[in-house]
C-alpha cells in the first residue's frame, strides 16, 4: 500500500515541478501510517520537505500536490493537515485486499527483495570452545539467527558463520586442564591449577581420553610441575603458573601427542556446541577455523602486509599495531616478545579474509563486553585499505537468569553456570528464543524463568502461539460440524467485515511487511516480537467478542477467511523467529 501511495504522490510531484518550473533535487517520498485513524490511514510529509528548496509555503505545496493526484480506487479521501501533511483515507476494499494478498502469497507474504541479493555475512555466537554454551550465549544465538532470517526474508543473500577459536592461549589452557585431569584419572596426585577449567565436562573428556589411550600420555606429577612457577594460592601468579604447565604439557607430550590431547578437548566441546545450537534452532553455513588461518599462513601474511605499509613498529621485542592513528585509545600488540601472535593478530587476518570473500556487508555480533574491541578491529580494516563502512558490529547485552530471587552465575572457568541446554530443557526452545529477542539487543534483560514456563496470557510466547492454535481449533470445529471453509466465497464477501475488531485486524495484518522490512534493515527482531503480541491481542479480542461459525454463510465464510489470514501471518512471523506455530495447546 505504501508503494501504491508513493507512486500516486510521485506522479503528482512531476506535475507540480513542471507547473512551477522548478529545478531541484527531489527528496525520497516518505509514507507513514498515522497514529490516529481520524487523521486517515497514511500521511506524507513531502510538502514540508520541499518548502525550503522550492521556496514556497508548505501548505500551498500540499494543495498543489493534492490537486494533481491521480484518481485511485484505494483512496477515498485526501486531507491537508497541520503545516502541510497530506493524509490519505483508504477505501474499505483496500483494507480488505490484504486478506486476499496473504492467502495468495501464503508463506511468502511479507517477504521482499529490498536486499536485492546483496551478500551479507553474519557472524554470531563464536564462543570459545572451552566449555558448554551458557544462557548468556543463548541470547546471541537467538538474536543472530533471527537477524539472519530477517535479512533473508528481505531479499539479502545471507551467509551465517561461527568463528571457531581453536588456536591460542585459552585453548591451550583447556588442553592442559584436560591433560591434568587425565593424569589424576591415571592415579597421579595433581594439585589442579586455580586458573584451569574447573567444570565437570573436563573430567568427562579426560575420562574418555584415558579409556581410549590408557596411560599413553601419563607422566609423573613431579616432572609435570618441575620448574613451574607457583600458583596463586601458594603466593605465586596464577597466569604464570598455568602458562608454565602448558609449556610442560607441550614438552613432555611432544607435538603429536599434545595435539591429540588438545583436539580431544576441542572436538568434544565443539561437537557439543554444534549439537546444542542445532537443537536450539540455530544453524550455520560455515564453521570457520582460526587454526586454519594460522596454518595457511594468512595470519603471517596479514602481519607482513601491515609491516610493509608501515603500520607496525617494534618495541621491547614485540610488534605493535599503530591503532591510535585511527582513533583507538592505545596501540595494540600483534606479536608478543616471545614471537607468538596475539588473538588480535588472528582477528585482523580473519576480517581481511572476510573482505577477500567478497561480502557486500559484514555483520559481527558480539557480547557487550567486547565494546572496547571495536575501535581496534575497525582500525586494522582501515590500515588494510578496506572499506570500514561495510562492517557493522552489533552488540548484545547480557541476559541474566533468575531462579526465584536468586541470580545465577555464568562463569565458564569456575564451571558454575546454567547451560543453554539446561535452560532449553526447562522452558523449551520456543520460549527461550522468543524471550531472548523480546527486548532490543542493546538493552540488558532479566530472563524470568517462571514466566517463560507459565501457560498464561502473561507469557508472550504462549499468548502468540495460543492465537494460532485457537484459529486451528475453529477450523476443527467446522469440520466436526460437517462444514467446510469456502475461500472463494469468503473472499467474495469480505465487505461483510464491518466490525471495529475486524477493521483493526486487517490494519494490523497490512503492517506485517513493513515491520518485517524495518526489523531486517535495522537488525531489530524485537519489533517482530512486539508485532506478534499486538496481533495476538487483536485476535484474542476478536475471538472473545464474536462467533465465526454462524448461520449467515456469507458472513461466516468471510470471518473464517480473515482468521485464516491471521493464522498465516502468525505462522510466517514465528517461522522467521525460529519458533513453532502449534495447531493445538
Amino acid at each position: 500500500m505504501k508503494d501504491q501511495l508513493k507512486n500516486l504522490v510521485g506522479q503528482a510531484l512531476s506535475i507540480f515541478i513542471q507547473k512551477h518550473g522548478l529545478e531541484i533535487d527531489l527528496p525520497e517520498i516518505q509514507i507513514e501510517r498515522t497514529k490516529d485513524k481520524t487523521h486517515g490511514d497514511f500521511a506524507c510529509n513531502i510538502a514540508m520537505m520541499l518548502a525550503k528548496p522550492a521556496k514556497m509555503n508548505p501548505r500551498q505545496i500540499a494543495s498543489d500536490i493534492v490537486e494533481a493526484l491521480p484518481t485511485s480506487d484505494v483512496v477515498t479521501q485526501v486531507e491537508i493537515a497541520g503545516p502541510g501533511f497530506i493524509n490519505f483515507f483508504l477505501s474499505a476494499e483496500a483494507s480488505q485486499q490484504v486478506v486476499k494478498e496473504i492467502l495468495s502469497k501464503a508463506e511468502k507474504y511479507g517477504q521482499s527483495q529490498i536486499g536485492n541479493g546483496k551478500k551479507v555475512q553474519v557472524e554470531f555466537v563464536s564462543a570459545n570452545p572451552t566449555g558448554p554454551l551458557h544462557v548468556g550465549h543463548g541470547r546471541g544465538a537467538a538474536y543472530g539467527s533471527v537477524v539472519s532470517s530477517l535479512l533473508n526474508a528481505a531479499g539479502f543473500n545471507v551467509h551465517r558463520e561461527y568463528y571457531v577459536n581453536d588456536a591460542g592461549r585459552q585453548m591451550d589452557i583447556l588442553g592442559t586442564s584436560v591433560w591434568l585431569r587425565y593424569l589424576q584419572a591415571c592415579g597421579e596426585t595433581i594439585t589442579f591449577p586455580s586458573n584451569g577449567y574447573q567444570g565437570s565436562y573436563v573430567l568427562d573428556i579426560a575420562a574418555e581420553l584415558k579409556q581410549t589411550f590408557a596411560e599413553q600420555f601419563r607422566h609423573p606429577a613431579d616432572a609435570v610441575f618441575d620448574g613451574v612457577p607457583a600458583d596463586e594460592p601458594q603466593g605465586g601468579d596464577k597466569e604464570l603458573h598455568i602458562d608454565g604447565l602448558t609449556n610442560q604439557a607441550k614438552q613432555l607430550l611432544g607435538e603429536a601427542n599434545y595435539r591429540i590431547v588438545f583436539d580431544k578437548g576441542l572436538n568434544a566441546i565443539l561437537g557439543d556446541i554444534r549439537d546444542d545450537l542445532a537443537e536450539f534452532g540455530t544453524e550455520y553455513d560455515e564453521w570457520f577455523s582460526e587454526r586454519s588461518l594460522v596454518e595457511s599462513g594468512e595470519v603471517d601474511k596479514a602481519i607482513e602486509q601491515l609491516k610493509q605499509a608501515g603500520q607496525l613498529y617494534e618495541e621491547k621485542g614485540a610488534w605493535w599495531f599503530k591503532s591510535t592513528d585511527y582513533g583507538d585509545e592505545k596501540d595494540r600488540v600483534v606479536i608478543r616478545d616471545n614471537g607468538q601472535a596475539t588473538y588480535f593478530a588472528s582477528d585482523i587476518a580473519y576480517h581481511l579474509n572476510k573482505y577477500q570473500r567478497g561480502f557486500d556487508e559484514i555483520i559481527d555480533i558480539w557480547g557487550a563486553d567486547h565494546h572496547g574491541y571495536i575501535p581496534r578491529v575497525k582500525a586494522s580494516i582501515q590500515a588494510m585499505q578496506q572499506n570500514v563502512d561495510q562492517l557493522k558490529v552489533l552488540l548484545v547485552q547480557f541476559a541474566v537468569l533468575y531462579r526465584g530471587a536468586e541470580k545465577v552465575g555464568m562463569s565458564t572457568r569456575s564451571g558454575e553456570f546454567v547451560t543453554l541446554r539446561q535452560l532449553r530443557d526447562e522452558v523449551g526452545k520456543d520460549a527461550a528464543r522468543f524471550f531472548y529477542v523480546m527486548r532490543g539487543a542493546d538493552q540488558h534483560m532479566d530472563f524470568d524463568l517462571e514466566l517463560a514456563k507459565s501457560q498464561s496470557n502473561d507469557n508472550p510466547v504462549y499468548y502468540v502461539q495460543y492465537a494460532h492454535a485457537r484459529v486451528c481449533s475453529v477450523f476443527r470445529q467446522l469440520t466436526e460440524r460437517g462444514q467446510a471453509w469456502d475461500k472463494a466465497t469468503g473472499e467474495q464477501h469480505l465487505d461483510r467485515l464491518t466490525e471495529t475488531h475486524e477493521d483493526a485486524l486487517m490494519t494490523m495484518l497490512a503492517k506485517y511487511p513493513e515491520i518485517l522490512e524495518t526489523a531486517a534493515l535495522n537488525h531489530t527482531p524485537h519489533l517482530l516480537a512486539h508485532y506478534l503480541t499486538d496481533l495476538a491481542r487483536d485476535f484474542h479480542t476478536y475471538y472473545n467478542a464474536h462467533q465465526f461459525i454462524v448461520d449467515d454463510n456469507e458472513l461466516s465464510q468471510a470471518r473464517l477467511t480473515l482468521i485464516e489470514a491471521v493464522r498465516q501471518v502468525i505462522e510466517n512471523a514465528l517461522t522467521v523467529m525460529g519458533v513453532s506455530a502449534p495447531e493445538s495447546m
